[in-house]
């Protein structure tokens, strides 16, 4: 059993008979009243986030999820294929199961699959992904008085907001998470 005074980013739990993943908390102690952990959660089996206050103390049966290197290998069509690491096994999950995350994919990437009682529940990704800017407008000089960004179309087909200094055929890191440039690599 874990308790909200034990959750933690990547937390895996069972509640309202369905697996979540804590994506983000926050312990808040109102002016009048018991203290409550607000938290943004994940369901594991749709991809879908919702936000939830639970009372202090509250419990839930903590879910062992087991993890298994795997590695990006090639797309086909709406499915991507991945190479596991121990065994050699290909795996193939389909572009609707990987949502924004199909877009980071590139060969040879490593990543964690999840799997629950043997069944398959997610890909997690790095944090970040080293990607070649294909198209992108050219910085217009003197327009540096701000932070200002333009839009530039990734090696995927992604497309990212990067700082003016970035030109075609630089190579960026860009966070899975957030979808945003990160630096130049």
């Amino acid at each position: 059993m874990v308790s909200t005074a034990d959750f933690k980013n990547g937390l895996i739990f069972e509640w309202d008979a369905r697996i979540w993943q804590v994506v983000f908390f926050q312990h808040h102690k109102p002016g009048k009243g018991g203290a409550v952990m607000r938290c943004k959660l994940k369901n594991m089996k749709t991809g879908d986030f919702v936000e939830r206050t639970f009372k202090s103390g509250e419990s839930f049966r903590e879910v062992e999820a087991m993890r298994r290197k795997k590695n990006f290998s090639y797309i086909d069509g709406d499915k991507a294929h991945f190479i596991d690491d121990e065994n050699y096994e290909d795996m193939e999950i389909y572009k609707e199961q990987l949502g924004d995350q199909f877009g980071y994919l590139v060969e040879g990437l490593s990543c964690d699959a999840l799997y629950l009682d043997g069944e398959y529940l997610t890909l997690m990704l790095p944090a970040s992904v080293q990607l070649k800017v294909i198209s992108t407008e050219p910085g217009v000089r003197g327009n540096t008085v701000s932070n200002t960004l333009k839009p530039a179309t990734l090696e995927t087909g992604i497309e990212v907001r990067v700082p003016l200094f970035i030109n075609e055929g630089d190579t960026i890191k860009v966070d899975t998470r957030s979808q945003e440039y990160v630096e130049r690599v």
